[in-house]
């Protein structure tokens, strides 16, 4: 087998690669001989069929496998070789003219292939010491706390069934309803309910509905007009007029609320003060994620403007055929065009070619940085993982589960996260650090580039 590199230019190499014929026809004949101690043919012995006679039923099938044998081959030692780090599948191309290719077949003749790689680009990594980040805290006050509990306690309210005179529908009251949804006179999918429970005013319901049931007394119906929201989350109701036949089958008043030792016991807790204690510890949780995302968010930026280097085209490629794909799937769903956002096809393009450039280099930069700093995520770790992602399919644990454990590429989408998670606390550990103590308001605040950053991680999930 002869291999001669013909181009090395950036992360791009390519080599062309020859098997000669005597080669072939060494490979073929090997592989007629096991065929013929197998082989049973009637009027023939087992293992006595002529190999001229296998070579003119089998032949040109048994080539096929010795080539791709051989491309096989060929691709794997140009790999081992040359210690490349491969960025995407090699790719083969069969360039030569088709007498040669039949000549090659017939193993009269050289067979020819070129085999075009992407290599992973080398990076230098340097200290950390140079890089500045600022973390934001906050305070956890009292009053959100309290705000926190008395929430609680609405939510877990009784409600006192309201009986004869009294039996009529009022703001806060928790009625039970049956309702038929019509459009232009005609029931609509998903417009119909029978025993729904509906608090007035808790804005549950479709803008003027609850409003419209205040009112009614028991076992009474009412028509209600309304009209879907613009924005509606089915694009086929957006903007429609619609009509609910609605009756009242019971309502009930809220009782005085409570905040007490009973509250807190309902919830698995001892009393109040382990119940706020349990929120304070939830309320600094989320603090300290949202102060994780905006630190890591610009250590990340300051990352990416530190290095530069050559991005493989063929990941860039693949990263954006993703994200579009998501993204025309998300404009359909939504009913909406690029127009709508106030940008164009194009430039939606551009902007998301360069988000997925920036993604390319962040995860290439993050994975050379954990290998050399030998950061390791364990089974367990990915494990744990798995199960929380298992937990939010109630009712298919099982078959999410093995679907994991069947597909090392999803399992290693699991596994990635937490290995960028490491490698950040890894780099975090040596740059500066600026603690700055904020508002509630300015740490949870989300400005436009963590938005579109957000809809961006959801459209890869």
């Amino acid at each position: 087998m002869q291999v001669t590199e013909t181009l090395s230019q950036g992360l791009k190499r390519e080599f062309k690669v020859v098997l000669p014929a005597a080669d072939l026809a060494t490979r073929l004949e090997g592989q007629l001989a096991d065929v013929q101690a197998k082989a049973q043919i009637k009027g023939f012995r087992p293992g006595k069929v002529p190999v001229a006679h296998l070579k003119r039923l089998y032949g040109r099938s048994i080539m096929a496998e010795v080539v791709q044998e051989a491309v096989n081959e060929a691709h794997k030692k140009i790999v081992e070789d040359n210690a490349f780090r491969l960025a995407t599948e090699p790719k083969i191309d069969f360039a030569g003219e088709k007498d040669e290719m039949e000549k090659a077949f017939e193993a009269k003749g050289d067979f020819a292939f070129t085999v075009a790689l992407e290599v992973l680009p080398k990076i230098e990594i340097g200290s950390f010491d140079g890089i500045e980040i600022e973390r934001l805290v906050a305070d956890v006050a009292d009053s959100e706390i309290d705000e926190v509990v008395t929430r609680l306690a609405e939510q877990n309210r009784a409600y006192l069934p309201k009986e004869g005179e009294s039996a009529v529908a009022e703001a806060g009251d928790k009625t039970t309803l049956d309702f038929v949804g019509k459009i232009d006179g005609e029931p609509f999918e998903g417009g119909a309910g029978e025993d729904v429970d509906l608090i007035l005013g808790s804005n549950s319901f479709i803008p003027g509905f609850e409003s419209q049931v205040e009112g009614l007394r028991v076992g009474e119906s009412r028509t209600i007009s309304v009209a879907f929201p613009d924005d509606y989350s089915a694009p086929q109701l957006a903007g429609k007029a619609a009509e609910f036949d609605v009756t009242l089958k019971s309502v009930a008043a809220p009782a005085e609320v409570k905040i007490d030792d009973d509250l807190a016991k309902s919830f698995g807790l001892e009393d109040l003060a382990k119940l706020k204690e349990s929120i304070r510890a939830n309320i600094e949780k989320d603090y300290a994620a949202a102060s994780r995302r905006k630190w890591k968010r610009g250590l990340l930026d300051a990352l990416d403007g530190a290095y530069a280097f050559d991005l493989p085209e063929g990941l860039v490629a693949q990263e954006f055929e993703t994200v579009w794909r998501k993204v025309e799937a998300e404009q359909k769903r939504a009913g909406r065009s690029f127009e709508d956002d106030g940008t164009t096809e194009e430039a939606a393009r551009k902007d998301y070619f360069k988000i997925c450039e920036r993604r390319v280099r962040l995860g290439l930069l993050l994975a050379d940085i954990g290998e050399k700093a030998g950061v390791k995520v364990t089974d367990e770790e990915v494990n744990q993982a798995l199960m929380e992602r298992v937990r939010s399919f109630p009712g298919q644990e099982k078959m999410v589960w093995d679907y994991y454990q069947k597909n090392p590429q999803a399992l290693a989408e699991i596994r990635a996260p937490l290995f960028e998670e490491r490698v950040v606390d890894h780099i975090v550990a040596q740059v500066k650090v600026n603690e700055r103590k904020v508002p509630k308001e300015e740490l949870l605040a989300v400005d436009e580039e963590e938005s579109a950053e957000a809809a961006e991680a959801e459209r890869s999930a």
